[in-house]
């Protein structure tokens, strides 16, 4: 009798063994299809972001050769006009973009982590990576800055108000060197910044932003009315 106890206890524990070595290796099993997954998911998004941001550097060489063809007819425009300021305006603003263009062909893709901000545009909310959030950001910033020094320069001039006019607006590239975001999304915020500098710079006050450490900035809590930018969970 005590034979046949130890007996069955002997086939217990080798059950046991077998159904724990079944267990490890379907835990394997799972584990190894759910990394074959990962990796699968991982390339998929890498070739889905690479072909996004194939199409936004073609988008933005056509803007830029279409925008190219004006730029040297606008500054003579400005030189029939006499406007001094405005023009050396343009021709600083002109120049930052040709180095904005050495950035963008020394642009690389990476792989620059989740969409995990979200922005307003109108009535919709649409996601982007940090990368992207702080580039709609810079592209505020810079509008504002940009819309101020050609509202100051239209005043001096003697000019009159005409926001929608100046290059800044109507190019709104500025700043622009990185394809995180697609240039007509940079654009827009360029010029809801670019709207409200111009307006303080022509009318010389500080209503939605002010002179900070030599230059003029969009307060930040207009910034955040134009964008509305949220981190996601």
């Amino acid at each position: 009798m005590r034979r046949r106890q130890q007996s069955d206890s002997n086939r217990n524990r080798d059950w046991d063994r077998n159904r724990n070595g079944n267990r490890d290796w379907d835990r394997d099993r799972d584990r190894n299809r759910d990394n074959d997954r990962n990796r699968d998911w991982d390339r998929n998004r890498n070739r889905n972001w690479q072909q996004e941001q194939q199409l936004r550097m073609q988008r933005y060489r056509l803007e830029h050769q279409r925008r190219q063809s004006g730029y040297q007819q606008r500054i003579r425009l400005l030189e029939q006009q006499r406007r001094l300021r405005q023009l050396r305006y343009q021709q600083r603003y002109l120049e930052q973009l040709r180095r904005d263009q050495l950035r963008l062909q020394q642009w690389r893709y990476n792989d620059y982590g989740p969409y995990n901000y979200r922005y307003r545009r109108g009535n919709s909310y649409y996601e982007t990576s940090q990368y992207g959030a702080q580039m709609l950001q810079r592209a505020i910033e810079d509008g504002y800055r940009e819309g101020f020094y050609a509202g100051q320069a239209d005043r001096e001039d003697g000019w009159g108000y005409n926001a929608n006019d100046a290059y800044g607006y109507q190019d709104a590239s500025y700043g622009y060197d990185g394809y995180y975001v697609d240039l007509s999304e940079y654009q827009y915020y360029f010029r809801e910044g670019f709207r409200r500098g111009y307006e303080d710079g022509y009318y010389s006050r500080s209503q939605y932003g002010r002179y900070n450490n030599g230059g003029y900035s969009i307060l930040g809590t207009i910034l955040e009315q134009i964008l509305g930018l949220q981190l996601l969970n």
